[in-house]
């Protein structure tokens, strides 16, 4: 099972974020991910044993809690830089409470094997994967063009267990355990 821990978006971050997919859609051909599927990924697992997810769902439960967390999603960018793109991201800006609940997430799952994250804790929104080079021109221009960077705010009070299917479509996320903050 392929799996990452996270949180969902409010539908009205949801319905932001919709609207500004169907204008930026037309500008470039790219992968675009489905509004439904985003979330803010808050630690990567990989792959698991199905025989052992009642460990993790138990190691999950045992990350300290924390208040809710407030969150805007605001701006857009290119990873790993505008030169040279392979995803087009929308920002997750949050108090230092997600990256220590990243942290705590990551020590929770120490016992279980899995070695912490090698790379600083950069939460994004991935709006879409570039798999090859494509004219952006346009898409640029249309971001220049939008009234406004600020999708909206929520606080999340609770993070998920995910399941991810890859298949023919994309992907499809299935929760498997929900934990309050």
């Amino acid at each position: 099972m392929r799996l990452f821990t996270g949180f969902d978006l409010s539908p009205e971050v949801v319905r932001a974020l919709d609207a500004l997919l169907d204008r930026l859609r037309p500008a470039a051909r790219l992968k675009w991910s489905p509004p439904a599927n985003l979330h803010i990924t808050t630690r990567f697992i990989g792959e698991w044993p199905a025989e052992r997810l009642p460990d993790l769902r138990a190691a999950l439960g045992g990350v300290p809690s924390h208040p809710p967390i407030p969150i805007r999603i605001r701006n857009l960018g290119f990873f790993p830089n505008p030169h040279s793109p392979r995803v087009l991201w929308a920002g997750v800006e949050a108090v230092p409470d997600l990256a220590a609940l990243a942290s705590d997430t990551d020590r929770a799952l120490g016992p279980l094997g899995l070695k912490p994250e090698g790379r600083p804790f950069s939460p994004h929104l991935t709006l879409a994967r570039i798999k090859q080079p494509v004219p952006l021109q346009k898409l640029r221009e249309t971001i220049a063009a939008l009234p406004s960077l600020d999708f909206g705010s929520f606080n999340a009070d609770r993070f998920f267990l995910y399941q991810s299917h890859l298949g023919p479509a994309g992907s499809v996320y299935t929760k498997l355990a929900e934990y309050p903050l």
